[in-house]
């Protein structure tokens, strides 16, 4: 091993140090990048130069045609949020499940994937299903532990399900990553990975994780009654119960729908999805009242996930000028069990580096530096292993310490339930990941056969 070899790895410890000590993600990754390339430069490690070409790159990001979908799905399910059409669901839909045993539990997981359908925030679906369905959930005996865990675990769905805001990000760093792999290995024509490919494979996991969150309460509520009893609630009119499935459902429609089919592009459909949320939040609340909060909620969100991505590719290009892209790259493909053991590397690091980091920082920082090189090995197709990160990435929301699933519902939740309470509450679920990334490995198809159905892939 080199010695730049050596100062890349050195870059990245020193990267991660820092944010575990809480330093800003983005300023961190840019401040850092900057003294080792000054120092590199000066020891002979690395050409300062290389740095010309980040206002390039910085202006190939801010004029991304794929990125430009962010802030427009940022603003659809913020205008969700703020118009209250999320609240009306949650309640009528625990009204109808009530009656059953784990009722409200089973309404909050299914409330939660149609927000996540819908949004695709997982913080503005944490803070209104915190805010609505826990205080509900513990006056009506549920235990404080399956309360939090159900809320959190259902708000992350938001990072799994179409049209995600994290879906979007990967793909477009899937996209790159994939097609620098195939140049490195000599072919000139390139296929894609779009943001459409991941929408589509994220289809089967998300139904899937749905699926075994409903099986869990269930489960909960046959073992321990108590846990989740049955609560007295008033019948939910089929009309009334309508009238709150329509706007997510017609948002769904609209921008997953017009997505899958080929009519529209995921930013064609994101500004479909925005005008979309504009036109049902306006039956509920004078537009004018809301525009100036949701514009401002937007532009703080949009603005955070940029400023990370143009701290991590300064941070990518000072990481390659020192060699590191090859560094990974060799280890990778000399890793014990060939491709089978340089994925579940990749998958554990991932899974690891989520205890300290979120999944923007994660996407921006280390899927740029090992797809190319996983890419790269025979066998590997790039859907799944997109979604095989997505659902990694998922656990990234909620996994103590520093889940921010964990600290929205923290921030929400009603003083009888502990962050001990939140913290292990979120476990089984934690599990049931794992074990959804379990079936995805041997079961690849449920990734990729609704791509290869749409897009021939």
């Amino acid at each position: 091993m080199s010695l730049p070899e050596l100062f890349s790895i050195l870059l990245v410890v020193v990267a991660i140090g820092a944010l575990m000590i809480g330093y800003p993600v983005a300023l961190t990754l840019a401040g850092i990048s900057l003294g080792f390339a000054f120092l590199g430069d000066a020891l002979g490690l690395m050409n300062f130069a290389i740095l010309g070409a980040l206002p390039q790159r910085i202006y190939g990001v801010m004029t991304n045609d794929v990125l430009l979908a962010l802030p427009m799905f940022v603003f659809m399910g913020v205008m969700l949020e703020q118009s209250r059409i999320a609240e009306d669901l949650l309640e009528r839909v625990g009204r109808l499940f009530g009656r059953l045993r784990g009722g409200l539990g089973f309404a909050v997981v299914l409330v939660g994937a149609l927000l996540a359908a819908s949004t695709g925030i997982v913080g503005a679906t944490a803070v209104t299903m915190g805010l609505i369905m826990l205080p509900a959930m513990l006056r009506h005996g549920y235990d404080p532990r399956l309360a939090a865990g159900t809320v959190a675990a259902s708000a992350t769905l938001a990072q799994i399900v179409p049209p995600s805001t994290v879906l979007v990000v990967l793909g477009d760093q899937l996209n790159i990553a994939y097609q620098a792999a195939q140049l490195s290995s000599g072919s000139f024509a390139p296929n894609v990975v779009s943001v459409g490919d991941l929408f589509a494979g994220a289809i089967g996991p998300g139904l899937l994780l749905v699926t075994l969150y409903l099986a869990y309460v269930a489960l909960i509520a046959w073992l321990k009654p108590r846990s989740a009893p049955a609560v007295t609630a008033t019948p939910v009119s089929s009309g009334g119960l309508i009238e709150a499935l329509l706007a997510p459902v017609v948002l769904i429609v609209a921008v997953l729908g017009s997505i899958l089919f080929g009519v529209a592009t995921p930013t064609e459909a994101a500004s479909v999805g925005a005008v979309g949320a504009i036109l049902l939040a306006w039956r509920r609340a004078p537009i004018g009242a809301l525009l100036r909060p949701v514009a401002e909620k937007t532009t703080q969100i949009t603005a955070m996930i940029f400023l990370i991505l143009i701290g991590a590719t300064m941070f990518s290009l000072v990481f390659r000028a020192l060699g590191g892209d090859d560094l990974v790259s060799r280890a990778l493909t000399h890793l014990p069990g060939g491709v089978a053991g340089a994925v579940l590397v990749v998958m554990l690091a991932i899974f690891l580096l989520g205890f300290v980091m979120d999944a923007f920082e994660i996407v921006f920082v280390v899927v740029p530096i090992v797809a190319p090189a996983l890419l790269k090995l025979p066998g590997i197709d790039p859907v799944w292993l997109g979604i095989m990160m997505a659902v990694n990435l998922q656990t990234s929301y909620m996994h103590p310490p520093l889940g921010p699933t964990l600290f929205y519902l923290r921030g929400v939740a009603p003083p009888e339930i502990t962050t001990r309470h939140i913290y292990v509450g979120v476990i089984p679920f934690v599990l049931i990941q794992l074990f959804a990334l379990i079936v995805l490995w041997f079961w690849p198809g449920l990734a990729t056969a609704l791509p290869h159905a749409f897009y021939g892939r």
